[in-house]
């Protein structure tokens, strides 16, 4: 047990330091009441969809999984008459006479096609219309101009291929009214439920073709698109033009090539459930758009309009297909951006909306995903919270990794068997902040406890300094438990050794120790015993030993060698005193170092011809007897030839001057950089003696200073 003189100003100080609110909030609990109000606020956003970036996060994520694994196509119900460069180089630029269009028409009407849809708008009249070009020959050519007025113009012609036909012509929605805009007829709605206006995308007009090709035309669809984020991921099977119901391009060619005379449309209480052609039902998201599953870009898709025109494709090519009609030329500017990261034709992307509706192939978002999601980011939130605070930082990790794991499983797993849109990003960001929020919890109560130590060993420190001396019998036998000040008795030209130690008081806590474990292994130890006087120096005595015979059995492994130690120590230990500890373990050939620090001030290393010091890092842990069964582990380093290393305690760099300055770590590693490379290691040790004793001019010192220089001359590795 401690004294209990040392256990009121211990409790005074940790409790001050709790009193903080800051500290309470992050420390409180380690980290599981913080952690609790970042899980409810995430819980709130993902509940609300509060913050808009969660949306963009979710999208990028939705477009990985298409990216991971592309639709295959496998049926071909829908061909693409492509107007290309080969096109537009063989008849000519865009827009092309339609009497043109109209032999295209013609051309796949014999062959017996399904439908055909055109992806194209023709809102104003044929420029190349006989009527438009005769008054160019008006004065010059009078006669001709009377022949051109009474030819029929190339409207009325392409309107007689569209009647002849399975046509379904496009519309265009707009967000305002706009010159040109018209109000036509659409294919008529069967709704059940409820009314649908409020779910759906409204135009407030629509842009359509002339009215002698409009009402000509056996079906009118929606073309526009609405593009989230500038990729199409969902299109809209209907919307709303004003307050009329009107089909997308691809659900009228649909209606037109089952001869259906209406489309049903069924409306729940959370928005449109299904749109319904023929006998096909469609399931549709609130807003009756549906999720597409984007393939690559095929080349069978298509035929250039030249070939059909020509007659070089085979009337089977489009017989019972759905034909669409569209441009896919680099200058016609049609092109969109899909999930897979390519641009397509917007002419195609009505094509695989066809192909993800007859193979059932659309992806899905069901309504009970958000529910589900928010469950996912509950449980590895509460997972968290239960044990991130009791594991060891790399099993909190590991955890952790875990949850991350689990989460992008779950996605990854439901759009490759079930095809679902299942949003992972919302819970791994918010097991993510949990996680963080818990760890900075964590370490602020680490924190907390190691300034309450560090207090708590000053606090020792200080009383001990107080306390009466042992007899100077107890100097003598303390130091002659040490070895030499130099190691010049072992006869190695392979390193320099010096050591010192000096007491505040008569006898002290501060210990060293250098031997070698064979020809070619040099062991050096270097520590501080919590506390002064006759106490200190008999658990100094006692680690001193108790460590060097843990070393000789233990042998390689500093790690092992400070495990063993810890438990031995920590056995014979009444006074509940602790140690830090620096030790190393040096091979003499290569000047490899393996070290091992318990709580020790970091030594420093200096090589010739380097203007810093560098501290040496890592393999850190508590002191001695500080946690029980602590796993200390090692770290290694190769020392280059003449490189220094300077181990020092605390009363070195807290050595303080009668006006409370300390000497500091900065003045020690200056020191240390500016003469390691001039000198011997005794040169070394005696400059910092020197320093220190001019810094602290005669004030009473507080700590016993303890000072090893170790120089290596082998060859590096």
């Amino acid at each position: 047990m401690a004294d209990s003189r040392n256990a009121q100003p211990v409790a005074d100080v940790a409790n001050s330091w709790s009193e903080q609110r800051v500290v309470r909030l992050v420390a409180g609990g380690r980290g599981r009441p913080l952690g609790a109000l970042v899980l409810a606020a995430a819980l709130a956003v993902g509940f609300f969809d509060a913050l808009a970036p969660m949306s963009g996060l979710r999208d990028a994520l939705f477009d990985s999984y298409q990216r991971l694994a592309p639709r295959t196509r496998a049926s071909n119900p829908a061909i693409v008459v492509s107007i290309d460069e080969a096109s537009l180089a063989g008849i000519g630029q865009w827009p092309w006479p339609r009497t043109v269009l109209a032999q295209l028409i013609d051309r796949i009407g014999m062959a017996h096609p399904a439908a055909i849809g055109i992806d194209v708008l023709f809102p104003e009249p044929d420029r190349l219309s006989p009527q438009q070009l005769a008054p160019i020959f008006a004065r010059t050519d009078p006669w001709l101009a009377r022949r051109l007025y009474n030819l029929p113009s190339n409207d009325l012609v392409f309107a007689r291929s569209i009647r002849n036909a399975p046509v379904v012509l496009g519309i265009a929605g707009l967000d305002e009214p706009a010159a040109g805009a018209s109000q036509g007829r659409t294919a008529p709605f069967l709704v059940r439920g409820g009314d649908p206006l409020p779910w759906l995308r409204r135009f407030e007009a629509s842009l359509r073709s002339l009215p002698e090709l409009d009402e000509t035309a056996s079906g009118h669809g929606l073309l526009s698109v609405d593009q989230g984020g500038g990729v199409i991921r969902r299109v809209a099977l209907v919307a709303a033009v004003g307050k009329t119901l009107t089909p997308a391009l691809s659900v009228e060619l649909l209606r037109v090539a089952g001869g259906a005379i209406g489309l049903g449309l069924k409306v729940g209480q959370n928005g449109i459930e299904q749109i319904a052609i023929g006998d096909l039902a469609i399931t549709t998201e609130a807003d009756g758009a549906v999720w597409m599953h984007f393939g690559p870009r095929d080349a069978t898709r298509f035929v250039s309009a030249i070939d059909v025109l020509t007659g070089r494709v085979p009337s089977r090519v489009f017989e019972r297909k759905l034909v669409l009609i569209g441009a896919t030329g680099l200058g016609l500017l049609d092109y969109q951006t899909t999930p897979l990261g390519v641009r397509m034709p917007g002419v195609e992307v009505h094509a695989q909306l066809l192909e993800n509706i007859f193979e059932g192939d659309l992806l899905r978002r069901p309504r009970s995903c958000k529910l589900f999601e928010l469950l996912l980011l509950l449980a590895g939130g509460v997972t968290l919270l239960l044990l991130i605070p009791t594991m060891k930082p790399r099993y909190a990790a590991a955890v952790f990794a875990a949850v991350l794991a689990v989460c992008a499983g779950t996605g990854i797993a439901l759009f490759l068997l079930r095809g679902v849109l299942f949003d992972v990003a919302s819970p791994a960001v918010g097991t993510t902040m949990i996680f963080g929020a818990v760890l900075l919890g964590v370490l602020a109560d680490t924190d907390r406890q190691r300034r309450a130590l560090a207090r708590a060993l000053a606090l020792e420190r200080e009383e001990a300094a107080r306390a009466a001396g042992e007899l100077e019998a107890a100097r003598r036998i303390q130091l002659g438990m040490l070895p030499p000040t130099s190691a010049d008795f072992m006869r190695d030209r392979r390193f320099e050794l010096e050591t010192m130690l000096d007491t505040a008081k008569t006898v002290g806590g501060d210990l060293y120790d250098y031997f070698k474990l064979d020809n070619d292994r040099l062991f050096v130890l270097v520590g501080d015993v919590s506390g002064k006087g006759l106490p200190a120096s008999i658990f100094m005595a006692v680690s001193k030993a108790l460590y060097k015979s843990a070393a000789l059995r233990e042998g390689g492994d500093i790690g092992e060698v400070m495990r063993t130690a810890q438990v031995e120590i920590a056995r014979d230990n009444p006074e509940a005193l602790f140690v830090t500890m620096f030790a190393a373990l040096l091979d003499l050939r290569s000047g490899f170092l393996q070290y091992c620090n318990a709580g020790h001030e970091p030594p420093l290393l200096a090589l010739p011809g380097k203007a810093a010091a560098k501290r040496l890092l890592g393999a850190e842990g508590p002191p001695l007897c500080v946690l029980e069964d602590y796993r200390y582990s090692s770290a290694t380093y190769a020392m280059t030839s003449g490189e220094t290393l300077c181990a020092v305690t605390d009363g070195v760099t807290e050595a303080m001057n009668a006006d409370g300055r300390l000497y500091g770590r900065r003045r020690l590693e200056a020191l240390v950089a500016a003469i390691a490379s001039r000198g011997s290691s005794r040169n070394l040790l005696r400059t910092i003696r020197e320093d220190v004793e001019a810094h602290v001019a005669g004030a009473e010192r507080s700590d016993d200073v303890t000072i090893l220089v170790l120089k290596w001359y082998g060859t590096p590795i």
